[in-house]
């Protein structure tokens, strides 16, 4: 297992995108962008269903808690290169906080 310190968790679907389709081919991004930041300690993990189906696929990172709805390629990119890489959360995509409630 790689080294890291941030762990992504993704929802592939199936029922936020039909059949999964546009979930899945997010999930395979997130890591082409991981990859492509050789620097970037981030574990991912396919999840299936989070059961908060908005608008989604569903981001999870940990161990900040911190739940984002990903309804595109340019919110993911976003949440890489300001959330994972530079520690700046993407407040206008997060859905909920890990012990806060609704965000």
């Amino acid at each position: 297992m790689r080294t890291h310190s941030k762990h992504v968790l993704m929802c592939a679907g199936p029922r936020c995108t039909e059949g999964g389709r546009q979930a899945e081919a997010m999930f395979l991004k997130l890591g082409e962008l991981i990859d492509g930041r050789p620097g970037l300690k981030v574990k991912r993990t396919r999840s299936h269903c989070f059961a908060v189906c908005k608008n989604g696929p569903i981001l999870v990172v940990y161990p900040d808690g911190v739940w984002y709805r990903c309804a595109g390629e340019p919110v993911l990119e976003r949440i890489v290169e300001e959330h994972l890489q530079g520690g700046n959360e993407v407040s206008e995509h997060i859905i909920h906080r890990l012990g806060e409630g609704d965000a």
